[in-house]
């Protein structure tokens, strides 16, 4: 076959899948999120031991090469991991690990909890400390107000409570 009808991007069973992107930002992380981290490399490293010594198919190999680059992954945020303990920082100000409970002025409420980047979850009750909300968040206090401009318009959100319980 021509090379003319191979789709140039598609991933054969002998190339590398590409790698995961590791953020340029410092990885702050919780106790929570470097178990995560922890666990993650365990289970990969224990995945992979099921290909040790067996004789590979197309899908096998491709699969294999996976495994290493979550490995790899996983093994680079660890590298790079800052741990944070919640409990050492100040409970009347929004900080890292904090657990935050919001109002906004129409009554609406949202709890959203400020974790490392790998710990944070799209569209979740968990926000990456770079998230641009963390950030318009960390340094206020319960009693305080945050504006934000949405697509809908802007929101005006209370703080309602601060917490750094695990």
């Amino acid at each position: 076959m021509s090379r003319a009808f191979v789709k140039e991007d598609a991933q054969g069973p002998d190339e590398d899948p590409p790698e995961r992107p590791v953020s340029p930002q410092p990885n702050y992380v919780t106790p929570r999120g470097l178990k995560a981290l922890q666990d993650a490399e365990e289970s990969l490293l224990a995945e992979l031991r099921g290909f040790e010594g067996a004789q590979e198919d197309a899908s096998r190999k491709k699969r294999k090469r996976e495994l290493e680059r979550d490995l790899r992954y996983v093994r680079a945020r660890l590298e790079s991991a800052i741990p944070v303990d919640p409990a050492k920082q100040p409970k009347e100000q929004i900080r890292f690990g904090a657990s935050i409970a919001l109002r906004r002025e129409d009554g609406a409420r949202k709890s959203i909890r400020i974790t490392g980047e790998d710990e944070a979850e799209e569209g979740g009750e968990t926000l990456s400390w770079a998230a641009p909300l963390a950030q318009a968040l960390l340094g206020l206090k319960a009693g305080q107000t945050l504006h934000w401009e949405t697509e809908a318009g802007a929101e005006r959100w209370s703080v309602v409570s601060i917490d750094y319980g695990l």
